[in-house]
Formats: structure tokens, sequence, C-alpha cells
């Protein structure tokens, strides 16, 4: 959990954040702190929309790296041109 004290730094420093809510990348949230409580942090999305988030999930500054334990995992490819239906 988030404590009290890097909410305000990223706050009053304007630090534009994203959520992490799942391993899915495209349910991430972006925007900057703009209040908080015990249980609940409100952000300010780039749209001017307010969403109530829990405290619980992972709060990092944009541009740092999606960290891998929270990515899909990749299902390998093979290349075309080692086809199994060799005759």
């Amino acid at each position: 959990m988030i404590t009290d004290e890097q909410l305000d730094t990223y706050r009053v420093e304007g630090t534009l954040l994203r959520v992490i809510r799942d391993a899915s990348p495209a349910n991430d949230v972006r925007g900057s702190v703009v209040a908080w409580d015990d249980e609940t942090v409100m952000i300010r999305k780039k749209n001017r929309r307010v969403v109530k988030l829990g405290r619980g999930y992972v709060y990092q500054p944009y541009e740092a790296e999606r960290p891998p334990e929270y990515m899909l995992p990749q299902d390998p490819v093979e290349p075309d041109d080692l086809s199994h239906d060799e005759e």
C-alpha cells in the first residue's frame, strides 16, 4: 500500500503516475494525485476526469518501466520457415 508521504510527494511535484490495477497494461490509469484518505486515492486523468482508486494498487511514476511481474505472459511464436507440416 502506498504511504501518505509518497502520495504527498507525487502531488506536490505534480508527478504523472501509472496505477497498475491488473496484468493488462490497457487497464492502467494514468494521471496525477489530487487527494487521498485512508482507503482511496483520487487521480485526475488527462481528460480532467477524476477517478477514485483503492490504495492497494501499484502506484509508480509513468516514466518508470512497468514491472515484469505485472505483465501478461507472452506466448512464444514460431517463425514461419520452421513448419511442422513438411511432407
